[in-house]
């Protein structure tokens, strides 16, 4: 039986322990859900939206409680943290005000009969697999469509976000989401593929790894279930020559810093005209160095530590690594010393696709800033991964920046903004970044029954 920890990445102790489901847990857990999906699918809309918007009160009223929670859970600087719950209550009053018009019928040319109509209706219960990285908003932008459309949910959260994902729970029951219609799992890998084979769940959703993507495509494609995977990301961030560089670098380097450079959609690949990348780099760098790493509940605290040791670790071997290869560190880089995990932020050059660091994601507070002499070359160096998350283009040329964001290869491309998320705006990328969309009316179109009604004429 696995057994779930809350490690606090500031301090390095062991602040809980949640027990894992038991063998018999899973049985319990799909017949659950399972029978609860009939009487919240035939809950009138409108109660379902009430429900929401309440949740969505009860995360404005929390949002200083459920900030300090992650920020010692997965150590995200507090005010982010904060920001973050306000988010995930904006996702669930959205679709509150929005999910009951989503839901009404539509009405189609009646090509020759007497009515055609198309209804949107639940398909049953979903497993939902979540990561660390933003907790609230991840399990949000799952829950709350789906919750709204009729579907009950399983949800099953990064392992070291146990506590926040009880909280959550917590939330959607005292807002009158039935307990049996909303589950939260302490459950195993296996456990979770047991689940998802078993014909009682219809539909699974995972945000993570390409690794955890692949496994849980595989075993949803056998048993024929739809799934949304929503995986890792490398984005390219364009400057053009007529940006003001000072001031992009300085945006560039708080989008980066941002939740300890530790999200999907962050720019991590930063491409600038050869003529002023000296000057950019300069700027990042210097950013870089000046911000304060530390206690994640401090507020004068910009970069938290990472969300474990090992996640640190790892992100230090890739700067390491990439140095060894022949790309240049302009500052950072290195763990910083005592408890946490903590790392310098860095800054690199010269990376080229023979190294390591050209097409691996770097999950962590780390710029990869790229030279290029023309605007072509850039669009190219953008496309030449396997990822295709997102993507932003500077400069103050709209029309011109426009049209070299309409070349990017992505499931998001940003004017002058990176990584902008709403309620309202779908979210999703292609190639490895995963297929499927989530947030707005996109969210609720995926785990549910688009069913044509056709009646003839007399």
């Amino acid at each position: 039986m696995a057994t779930y920890t809350t490690t606090n990445p500031t301090t390095g102790t062991t602040e809980r322990e949640f027990p894992g489901l038991d063998a018999e847990g899973v049985e319990r857990v799909l017949d659950q859900s399972a029978t609860a999906f009939p009487g919240w699918k035939d809950t009138p809309a409108e109660q379902r939206a009430s429900v929401l918007s309440k949740a969505a009160d009860i995360y404005d009223s929390r949002k200083d409680e459920l900030g300090r929670l992650i920020a010692s859970e997965m150590g995200k600087p507090l005010q982010e943290a904060v920001d973050e719950a306000e988010l995930a209550g904006a996702i669930f009053r959205w679709y509150s005000e929005h999910g009951p018009d989503l839901l009404e019928r539509e009405e189609l040319d009646p090509q020759g009969a007497a009515e055609s109509v198309v209804q949107t209706r639940p398909i049953g219960s979903l497993v939902g697999v979540m990561p660390w990285n933003y907790p609230y908003y991840q399990a949000a932008r799952f829950a709350a469509p789906n919750l709204m459309a009729g579907n009950t949910i399983i949800l099953k959260h990064a392992e070291i976000c146990a506590w926040s994902s009880e909280v959550m729970a917590e939330i959607l029951h005292t807002a009158g989401v039935p307990e049996e219609a909303y589950i939260n799992v302490f459950a195993s890998k296996e456990q979770i593929a047991d689940m998802i084979a078993d014909p009682r769940v219809r539909g699974i959703s995972l945000t993570g790894s390409e690794r955890a993507g692949s496994s849980v495509a595989e075993t949803a494609g056998r048993n024929l279930k739809k799934v949304v995977l929503e995986l890792g990301g490398s984005d390219p961030l364009i400057v053009l020559d007529d940006a003001d560089i000072d001031q992009v670098a300085r945006t560039v380097a708080k989008a980066r810093l941002s939740n300890t450079g530790q999200a999907c959609n962050s720019p991590k690949r930063i491409i600038v005209p050869n003529r002023h990348v000296d000057s950019f780099v300069s700027t990042i760098s210097a950013a870089f160095s000046q911000a304060s790493v530390g206690d994640p509940t401090d507020p004068e605290v910009q970069v938290g530590p990472l969300s474990s040791v090992t996640a640190r670790d790892n992100v230090v071997a890739q700067v390491q690594d990439a140095v060894e290869q022949g790309a240049t560190l302009h500052t950072g880089g290195r763990s910083s010393d005592g408890p946490g995990a903590f790392m310098e932020p860095a800054v690199l050059t010269g990376v080229t696709p023979k190294m390591d660091a050209y097409s691996e994601e770097i999950f962590g507070p780390v710029a990869v800033v790229y030279g290029v002499d023309s605007v072509d070359e850039a669009v190219e160096l953008a496309n030449d991964v396997g990822f295709g998350l997102s993507g932003s283009v500077w400069s103050p040329d709209l029309d011109r920046a426009q049209q070299v964001a309409d070349r990017l290869d992505v499931g998001m491309a940003y004017i002058n903004e990176h990584g902008t998320t709403l309620p309202g705006l779908p979210f999703g990328g292609v190639k490895r970044s995963g297929f499927g969309r989530e947030l707005g009316r996109w969210g609720m179109g995926e785990f549910v029954n688009t069913r044509l009604r056709r009646t003839a004429k007399d």
